[in-house]
């Protein structure tokens, strides 16, 4: 079997080259269907998805049985001034691998998003509730996952939310260094959503592309919790002297107005192939110990 990974350097793209490399995530072994899989990363210089020539080029050339879409503008506040760049990235460059999937037959895994939706009620949204974004970014992030709908007929959509892994910048690291440098920080208490720990979501995507459960896959870490409150946590877990302060959403004057509630049900996973995503409280403790 062969695997091509796109956004390879990213969040996401890293941890799934670094499961094939150890044949395990933190959950567990990865498929034996997998264990002597050909693997092919590519990070954004060496595979731009929003090239469409290069992206046919590239998949006629590997010829590959999967391709994992990790790679996403992923900046949301900057999304609202570059819509162009960020719908670029997140709508053509999914559009493409679409198109490419489709003409050999493979598989595509499309990493999505929790901002796919409104934001708004308070009962977690499932993976046949309507998308309705509000930001720039999630507008960008639901065109992408249309087309890859449209375009593709083996396909695995897979939306996380509130994600943080061992690469790159996220809200984990982000609250540790605020509190390392300072007596007290402040954090929004008005929104809510379920913290993701790339492993897990890696783990379940390796779990479905062996498969042909094609769908739609919400895929989050149990339990849901306030910003403010998980970064109470990661100030707790990382025994760090600093004093979380709660604030509104409204004194945080963000650019964007990001989901009030944006938890998700992972519905789908429960009903093909399991759902073993860890609570955010064992998953987060986990990536603390790892770290420091």
């Amino acid at each position: 079997m062969k695997i091509l990974i796109t956004g390879a350097g990213g969040q996401v793209g890293s941890e799934v080259v670094k499961a094939f490399e150890k044949g395990a995530t933190e959950l567990g072994n990865i498929s034996y269907e997998l264990k002597e899989a050909e693997v092919f990363g590519f990070n954004s210089r060496e595979l731009d998805i929003t090239n469409m020539k290069q992206v046919m080029d590239k998949l006629a050339l590997i010829n590959p049985d999967v391709v994992i879409n990790a790679a996403a503008f992923t900046n949301v506040d900057a999304a609202e001034e570059k819509y162009d760049q960020a719908f670029k990235v997140n709508a053509l460059g999914p559009r493409n691998l679409a198109i490419a999937c489709e003409r050999i037959s493979a598989k595509l895994v499309h990493i999505s998003t929790d901002y796919v939706f409104s934001g708004e009620g308070n009962k977690p949204f499932k993976e046949y509730d309507t998308a309705l974004p509000k930001s720039e970014y999630g507008k960008s992030k639901k065109m992408g996952d249309d087309f890859v709908k449209e375009l593709c007929s083996k396909y695995f959509i897979i939306r996380p939310a509130w994600v943080y892994g061992y690469n790159g910048k996220n809200f984990v690291y982000t609250i540790l260094n605020l509190a390392m440098n300072n007596d007290e920080i402040k954090v929004v208490k008005d929104q809510r959503g379920n913290p993701t720990n790339v492993q897990d979501i890696v783990h379940h995507i390796l779990k479905l592309l062996v498969t042909e459960n094609y769908g739609i896959y919400n895929c989050a870490g149990h339990g849901e919790c306030s910003w403010y409150e998980f970064a109470c946590k990661i100030v707790e877990f990382s025994k760090i002297n600093c004093k979380v302060i709660p604030c509104t959403s409204e004194e945080y004057k963000s650019k964007v107005k990001r989901p009030t509630y944006s938890s998700l049900d992972n519905c789908n996973l429960r009903l093909t192939v399991g759902d073993e995503m860890r609570h955010y409280e064992e998953a987060l403790k986990v990536f603390i110990n790892n770290i420091i």
